[in-house]
């Protein structure tokens, strides 16, 4: 049995410090780049936040075209096989952008570093300045759909009982008081939970306890029972909203790319304020 067999979703900086360096383990670096010159957790290689997502103005943060992911996560080392260790130096939004897309490309070998650099520098866990050459990998697509929500998807769905829509933008945003795209406001029904409250800053920007998230989706009335799709502008900070809901057993669960960046330029989509 591997070591890396039973990794958990989210891990810690002490979980993984001793992992270092095991063969089928690939930790990934989605920091900026100028942050990654300085210091990055040794062995780490770099994928900027930018290669992980696709752009048709207005609509921002889509997810690529597989082909392009295939090449980008072959290069980067990253094949079917290896358990992929994500981190980032804001609080998790990048990382856990790139689990997602990971997962959207059939692969579910991977875990979210919690806190990121933040937890990991401020500890005393050990850094290096060289950067990392990838070993070229294979890594082969297998899309999947599921975790992957659309407007088309979300606007026939808006009338199902079981679905549930988490908003991870600010509460401006969410009420249309700050204007990012034609028009403001959010999907109907949607619940805002601005992305910032799932982290606990005094505890080097991890997630909050589980059972705090818990009591904060059940004011919200977002049960695991629920269908639910989170939502940003961009599909960037709900990402690690998307995280955070698998870590605690939500299974029906999608994110949707482009987010209100698509849903609100475009005319075909209802609104709330």
């Amino acid at each position: 049995m591997s070591a890396l067999d039973d990794l958990p979703l989210i891990l810690e900086p002490e979980e993984l410090e001793p992992l270092l360096g095991t063969e089928g383990l690939l930790v990934v670096d989605v920091c900026r780049a100028e942050c990654y010159a300085e210091d990055h957790i040794p062995g780490a290689i770099h994928i900027d936040y930018n290669q992980i997502v696709a752009a048709n103005p207005p609509a921002h943060g889509l997810l690529p075209e597989t082909g392009y992911l295939e090449q980008l996560f072959s290069a980067s080392g990253i094949g079917n096989d290896t358990h992929v260790v994500a981190y980032d130096d804001e609080g998790g939004g990048k990382s856990a952008r790139l689990l997602w897309t990971l997962e959207a490309m059939g692969h579910t070998k991977f875990s979210l570093l919690n806190g990121g650099f933040h937890s990991w520098a401020s500890e005393g866990h050990p850094q290096e300045e060289k950067a990392a050459t990838p070993t070229p990998a294979n890594f082969k697509a297998n899309f999947n759909q599921g975790p992957v929500a659309d407007a088309d998807y979300i606007n026939q769905a808006l009338n199902k009982p079981n679905l549930a829509l988490v908003d991870a933008r600010t509460r401006d945003e969410y009420e249309g008081n700050r204007l990012m795209a034609a028009r403001g406001g959010h999907i109907p029904g949607a619940k805002n939970w601005d992305w910032m409250e799932l982290k606990d800053n005094a505890h080097n920007q991890r997630l909050k306890p589980a059972e705090e998230l818990r009591q904060a989706l059940v004011e919200r009335g977002v049960s695991p029972d629920n269908e639910v799709v989170v939502y940003c502008h961009t599909h960037h900070r709900s990402s690690l909203t998307y995280i955070a809901l698998k870590a605690l057993g939500y299974s029906q669960l999608k994110g949707y790319p482009g987010s209100w960046s698509d849903w609100g330029n475009r005319t075909d989509t209802p609104i709330e304020e």
